[in-house]
């Protein structure tokens, strides 16, 4: 049995860089990897081409889904995060906090973030996580799978 799960997500995260986003429109889904950050409220941050279709779903329907986990081999007791929430394009007033948290995640210049910030192609956008997940059967037996509400 987990006790804590918040600490088993923020343990978790370090370990993973990318995560399956699942988006929809007119009721088709669709699921995409990107490379994602996170900040200490757990807001999950990538950045993408406007013109891809998840960014063109979100512009639609912010409503989003996806997991986090690593691959899983032979005899090994699965962990994973899933998640809900909300996605938006960061704005120009916000994408600071975006950049800082890419920088701090993946050791990447301010310079080199902000040249690519400047690439009118891409854009940063944010999840605001409502709901966490985390099936675990590592430490829980018989595996389970747990709920946290978020949204701080």
């Amino acid at each position: 049995m987990l006790e804590n799960i918040e600490q088993v997500i923020r343990d978790y995260l370090p370990q993973i860089i990318h995560l399956s986003l699942g988006t929809s429109k007119e009721n088709k889904p669709w699921v995409c990897e990107v490379t994602f950050a996170y900040d200490d409220n757990l807001n999950l941050y990538f950045r993408s081409r406007t013109t891809t279709r998840h960014c063109q779903e979100i512009a639609e329907n912010k409503l989003v889904s996806g997991s986090i986990v690593t691959q899983h081999v032979g005899e090994e007791k699965p962990r994973g995060i899933y998640f809900e929430g909300e996605c938006e394009m960061v704005n120009d007033s916000t994408v600071s906090k975006a950049i800082e948290t890419y920088i701090k995640r993946f050791s990447v210049g301010n310079e080199s973030m902000e040249a690519k910030n400047r690439d009118p192609g891409h854009r940063f956008y944010v999840i605001k996580v409502s709901k966490f997940f985390v099936f675990d059967a590592r430490e829980s037996q018989p595996p389970h799978k747990y709920e946290l509400e978020w949204g701080k």
